[in-house]
C-alpha cells in the first residue's frame, strides 16, 4: 500500500475527484441518504408515526374502557355475592328453623302415641284383669253349683237339714 500525500484524487486542473477518506465519505453519504429520505419518506414516516400514535392511544382508551367495565362487573359480581351469602344465610336459618320445628312436631307425636299406647295398655290390662275375674267367679259359682246338686242329689238328713234350718233363722234374726 501505498499512501499518497493528498487525500483525493485531482483529475484535470478545477474539476472532479475522488475522495479517498472513508469517513468523510461515509458523513457525505449519511447525509444525502437522510436528505432523501426526509424529503420523500417523511410525511409518509410522520403520517405512519401519527397513524401508530393514534392506534396506541385508541388502544389505552379501549383497554382503559374494557378496565372500567371489568371493573363495573367485578363491583356487581361482589354485590351478588353478597347478596348470595346472606340468601344461603336464610336459607340456612330457615332450614334450622323448619328442622326444629320437625324435631318438636315429632316429639310431641311420640309422647301422644306414647300416651295412646299406654291408655291401650291400661285397657287391656283392665279387660285382662276383668276377664280373669269372671272366669274366677264361674269357677268358684260352677264348683259352688255342683255342690249343691251334689248335696240335694244325695238327699238332705235330718241333722243336715237341722242344721240349714238353724243357719237361716239365726241370719233372718240378724236382721
Amino acid at each position: 500500500m501505498v499512501f499518497l500525500p493528498e487525500s483525493s484524487l485531482i483529475i484535470g486542473h478545477g474539476g472532479f475527484g475522488f475522495n479517498t477518506n472513508i469517513f468523510e465519505t461515509n458523513i457525505i453519504n449519511l447525509a444525502a441518504v437522510v436528505g432523501i429520505v426526509v424529503s420523500f419518506v417523511g410525511k409518509n414516516l410522520s403520517s405512519l408515526l401519527e397513524d401508530r400514535k393514534n392506534t396506541i392511544v385508541k388502544n389505552l382508551q379501549e383497554a382503559n374502557q374494557r378496565a372500567i367495565e371489568a371493573e363495573e362487573k367485578l363491583n356487581a359480581a361482589r354485590a351478588q355475592l353478597e347478596i348470595a351469602k346472606k340468601k344461603a344465610q336464610e336459607i340456612r336459618e330457615e332450614g334450622v328453623l323448619r328442622a326444629t320445628q320437625e324435631i318438636n312436631n315429632v316429639v310431641s307425636q311420640h309422647e301422644l302415641r306414647l300416651a295412646r299406647l299406654e291408655e291401650f295398655k291400661q285397657e287391656t290390662l283392665d279387660f285382662y284383669q276383668q276377664k280373669a275375674f269372671k272366669q274366677a267367679y264361674m269357677y268358684v259359682i260352677n264348683k259352688i253349683m255342683t255342690r249343691v246338686r251334689e248335696r240335694l242329689n244325695k238327699g238332705l238328713d235330718s241333722t243336715y237339714h237341722v242344721v240349714v234350718n238353724n243357719f237361716y233363722v239365726s241370719r233372718f234374726t240378724q236382721f
